[in-house]
């Protein structure tokens, strides 16, 4: 686990972000256990201890850099954690809820919660059922989501999720202008508004960009919609 060590705190000291051994020693317990559980689940294409660092700990860790991080946040379609774990270990202080579709993704993320001493609230929902219930509509300061549906898509899971003033950071590659402006009618309906986008290199070269999209009206009641219209007629 070396390299995540030095990948890790390497990133942390060049972009002014503190990071404490009790961290790193999280960061690297969480890789074994994604390793580990990879063998028996699909959670993740990367395994090896480079890739982890870089592809998932430190894109995740990304939004530290330009945004503040705080109160009740949402990772939507967490899959293997990312990026709400990650944030979690940096930012302690935030109340994490990790959603996602398959129970036993959430299996494996209570153990990660249990060993590496964090908490979070697991939900095993669809993102679109999970913001129809009231405990979780409009409830949140920040939802996240580095799922791979298109941004208009993702705008009609995760803005219900958000409250008035709050806001939704989308993780995406290098062709995210090209989303915004797909998703402008999306915004627009769901109650959303783009404030800034940031696009930068992870230290492997890759082109991330980070789209923060903030809540300024109420989502109308009659979104979301069941998935399939979702993805077969995106607004």
């Amino acid at each position: 686990m070396k390299i995540i060590n030095e990948s890790v705190k390497s990133w942390c000291s060049e972009n002014n972000i503190l990071i404490t051994q009790q961290q790193i020693e999280q960061f690297e317990k969480y890789a074994s256990l994604l390793q580990q559980w990879n063998e028996k689940m699909n959670l993740t294409a990367i395994t090896d201890d480079e890739g982890i660092a870089v592809k998932h700990f430190i894109d995740s860790i990304s939004l530290l850099k330009y945004y503040d991080v705080k109160g009740r946040v949402i990772d939507i379609g967490t899959g293997a954690g990312f990026p709400g774990v990650p944030l979690k270990i940096m930012r302690p202080d935030i109340e994490l809820t990790l959603l996602d579709s398959l129970n036993k993704r959430l299996v494996f993320l209570d153990e990660v919660c249990r060993q590496i001493g964090i908490s979070a609230e697991l939900v095993h929902s669809r993102a679109e059922e999970g913001s129809r219930k009231p405990e979780y509509r409009e409830k949140f300061d920040l939802a996240v989501s580095r799922a791979v549906a298109n941004l208009p898509a993702l705008c009609e899971y995760c803005l219900p999720y958000v409250k008035g003033g709050g806001a939704f950071i989308s993780l995406k590659g290098p062709d995210a202008e090209n989303e915004i402006e797909a998703a402008e009618k999306a915004f627009n309906i769901l109650g959303g508004k783009v404030e800034n986008s940031e696009r930068f290199l992870l230290p492997d070269g890759s082109s991330r960009t980070l789209i923060y999209i903030s809540k300024i009206r109420p989502t109308p009641e009659k979104y979301p919609r069941r998935g399939q219209k979702i993805n077969k007629n995106p607004i």
